[in-house]
């Protein structure tokens, strides 16, 4: 994601952003909230809204609009943000549309920022200049990859072959040579990752076949495989190495924290009435909630309550384990300096 960050006055002012990608798109809607002032362009009809009696249909028009925002869905499979709200700029004011937001194009956002929102662009500019991270979990026979989202990991395909041991080394390259030519439009970091000795074998493969895919490539050994490789890969912090998004794998330590104090009775609360009390007296140290629970009118005044008391903010996705586990236990969690009782 690009941004161009205009007249700001403390925390409020202009940011226009400009996606680049689904990511981008993602993370602009958990940055856009309801009573936010946006500004795109967009296609309406002429006098759509004034002009009830023509009852031919209008051909609709690009037309500048600001609109102050009432609900916002994120469509990932569809590649698309829908912002609706009440039009208060432009053409038909005071009548209701929704922008409908894809990648490559600009929406200038007016509000008042938080630090949460200021690191999330931040997190996502530095994402715009890496290529997507790939895994590839393989175990004999199988393999699947996963594009490495900002909001999670994305299957994207499952490959099936047969396993050297059983059936020959033919089959096995064959496997080989179909995952690989999987890879042919990658374009950023490949981690391959499994139990056991076929990722290296799968990694010479690569070397002799094609080297400039080959350099991309790193080794990471896991118990697991399928989704759960991805999720030791993350944890084992190998995506730190390869990209400036560290977002997924703090999202894995701090829910393996967390689940860890609550298991021992050590310094945790989670729900929202005990992580209310907890910031209230000072306690929380961190505060962990899923991005469904921000646009919450009481849980976004508790965040901010949270950053004056001087505690960090992390926000988990719903798309991904981590943010899954802690849905299961309110929503919100906090790690806490000392124990409250």
């Amino acid at each position: 994601m690009k941004a161009d960050f205009c007249d700001m006055k403390n925390s409020f002012g202009e940011i226009r952003l400009f996606p680049e990608n689904t990511d981008d798109l993602w993370h602009i809607g958990h940055l856009v909230r309801e009573n936010d002032l946006v500004f795109a362009t967009t296609f309406r009809s002429p006098d759509s809204a004034t002009d009830k009696a023509r009852p031919e249909k209008m051909e609709k028009k690009p037309v500048r609009l600001g609109i102050r925002v009432e609900k916002v869905e994120f469509h990932h499979n569809a590649n698309r943000l829908r912002i609706s709200g009440i039009i208060e700029h432009g053409p038909d004011t005071g009548f209701h549309h929704t922008i409908n937001l894809e990648a490559g194009f600009e929406l200038s956002v007016i509000k008042n920022w938080r630090k949460i929102d200021l690191e999330r662009i931040d997190r996502a500019i530095k994402a715009s200049v890496t290529g997507v991270v790939h895994i590839v979990a393989i175990e004999e026979g199988e393999a699947e990859i996963f594009r490495i989202r900002q909001f999670g990991p994305e299957r994207f395909i499952a490959i099936k072959g047969g396993s050297g041991k059983r059936e020959g080394l033919d089959m096995r390259t064959g496997f080989f040579e179909e995952i690989l030519a999987s890879l042919s439009n990658v374009t950023g970091p490949i981690v391959i990752a499994g139990p056991g000795f076929i990722k290296d074998d799968f990694l010479k493969y690569i070397e002799e076949k094609d080297r400039d895919t080959a350099s991309g490539c790193v080794i990471a050994d896991t118990r697991r495989v399928g989704r759960g490789a991805v999720q030791e890969v993350i944890g084992q912090g190998i995506l730190n190495r390869i990209s400036e998004d560290i977002q997924l794998a703090r999202e894995v330590s701090c829910m393996e924290e967390l689940i860890k104090r609550i298991s021992s009775g050590g310094n945790a609360a989670y729900g929202l009435e005990e992580v209310s009390n907890a910031v209230d007296i000072g306690a929380a140290e961190e505060v962990l909630v899923v991005d469904g629970l921000i646009r919450d009118m009481q849980v976004s005044a508790l965040l901010d309550k949270a950053e004056n008391m001087r505690a960090k903010v992390v926000v988990l996705s719903l798309e991904f384990e981590p943010g899954k586990q802690l849905e299961a236990l309110g929503g919100i969690a906090a790690l806490l300096r000392y124990s409250i009782g």
